[in-house]
This record gives structure tokens, C-alpha cells and sequence, in this order.
């Protein structure tokens, strides 16, 4: 059975002052599904801190391809780790768009998270138009095949499909939407890994909140969510967390 996973995407929100609602969060809610929170890198350490060996794991929301060097203003995932995080989101749309992030170069940062130890959230979607012209799964097709590194598992893969016109917009795809990518993701990742396919969680991303969580989770192939902003109170964030919990 794959553990259900709820995992927050900070972005570029929160300071130090933000992590009293990771402090509510680790507190208020037993580990009834994995619960992660990716805040900014400058908080990261401090975040591994404050969770310690409670409930809550932290992420890194992008890392470099190598593993050092000089690549001023990067991180890599090895210092990720070494600041505390389990986990590193990879190829969100955000990143594709506004730094022209192609999946070859989504797919070497998975590599180089898998080396030191981090799991990669493998975020694939299809923007308004592509959905418009009749492309979505070509489209999240294609970035499966070139983002998600040979030989993944459970261990060091999850993917999140995130269609771009829904982040931040209010805006939900219909059940039967979502329903469409996530039965086309399992098979896609069966044909290429086989049974090490049904160990990979599927998570569904792009408005998701405390009011449409419940019936999202009860969509097949769907395992958990990748949250935008209403990870960022505990008391929204827990909702979904119990949301997921039930499913």
C-alpha cells in the first residue's frame, strides 16, 4: 500500500516568524499520512529544527544538477540534505516557465537528488491551451518520459501532476479530469518500471483546499496533494492533512 502524502509548497513566502505555523501543524496532527512543508531555502535548516523527529518532514523547493561548484545563488541537493530536507520539488511549473526549465534539464536534478539521498517530487501539467487544443496527455506524457529518471521507485520518486491553469487560480479541473491523468500516469509508469510503478505516489496539485480536498482524494490514482497556499496556516493545511487521512 502507498503511504498517502500531503505536502506543502511554501514558494516564496514565509520568514522565520512563519515557522510557528509549522510548530502548530507538527503539534496538532498525528502521522496518520506523511505531511511535508517546503519553505523557502533560507528557512529550511531552521525548519528541520523546529520539526525534528515529530510528524512534519521538510523539502527544498528546487536544487542544481551538480554537486557543487560555481553556480552562484544555487543549491545543491546535497546541502539541501545536509540542511535537514528529505525531499526537493523538481520541474514545478513555476520553474519550467520562469527559468526555462526543460524536462532533461528537470531530469538531471532528479538524478542528483536521488545521489544524496532526497526523494524528487517530479511535478508534470499542461497549461490552458495545451488542455484547449486536445494535448494534455501528450503533453504530460512527454514530461514524464523526460523528466523522471531510469530505475525509479517509491523511495526516490513521487510525481505530481499540477496543470498549470489551476495553480493559484481558484480554478479545479472536474473529477473525471483529474481522474483522466492520474489512471494515464499509473499506466505510463507501469509500461516503463513495471511493478516498481505501483510503489510511485501520485499526487494531484493546483488549488487544492480544505473546501474540494475530500472529494479530490477519492479519485483513483490519486495519493495525495501537492498545496500551494493554503499550506501556509496550519489550521487550512491540517484540514486537508484530515481530509487525506480518511480517504
Amino acid at each position: 500500500m502507498r503511504r498517502k502524502l500531503a505536502a506543502g509548497n511554501w514558494k516564496m513566502n514565509g520568514t522565520r516568524a512563519s515557522l510557528d505555523e509549522l510548530r502548530l501543524l507538527a503539534g496538532a496532527h498525528p502521522a496518520a499520512c506523511d505531511m511535508l512543508i517546503c519553505p523557502p531555502a533560507t528557512l529550511i535548516a531552521a525548519a528541520a529544527g523546529v520539526a525534528g523527529a515529530g510528524p512534519v518532514l521538510i523539502g527544498g523547493q528546487d536544487c542544481h544538477a551538480a554537486a557543487s561548484g560555481a553556480h552562484t545563488g544555487d543549491i545543491s541537493a546535497a546541502q539541501l540534505a545536509d540542511a535537514g530536507a528529505s525531499h526537493v520539488i523538481l520541474g514545478h511549473s513555476e520553474r519550467r516557465a520562469d527559468h526555462g526549465e526543460g524536462d532533461a534539464q528537470v531530469r538531471a536534478k532528479a538524478e542528483a537528488a536521488r545521489a544524496a539521498g532526497l526523494t524528487a517530487i517530479v511535478c508534470v501539467g499542461e497549461t490552458e491551451a495545451e488542455r484547449d487544443a486536445g494535448a494534455t496527455l501528450a503533453v504530460i506524457g512527454r514530461q514524464l518520459a523526460g523528466s523522471v529518471p531510469d530505475g525509479a521507485t517509491g523511495t526516490d520518486t513521487v510525481i505530481a501532476y499540477e496543470p498549470v491553469w489551476a495553480i493559484g487560480s481558484g480554478r479545479t479541473p472536474t473529477l473525471a479530469q483529474i481522474a483522466e491523468v492520474h489512471d494515464f500516469l499509473r499506466a505510463s509508469l507501469r509500461t516503463r518500471f513495471g511493478a516498481a510503478a505501483d510503489g510511485i505516489r501520485l499526487l494531484y496539485g493546483g488549488s487544492v483546499k480544505p473546501a474540494n480536498a475530500a472529494e479530490i482524494f477519492a479519485v483513483s490514482n490519486v495519493d495525495g496533494a501537492l498545496v500551494g497556499g493554503a499550506s501556509l496556516r496550519a489550521a487550512d493545511f491540517g484540514q486537508i492533512v484530515a481530509a487525506l487521512s480518511a480517504a
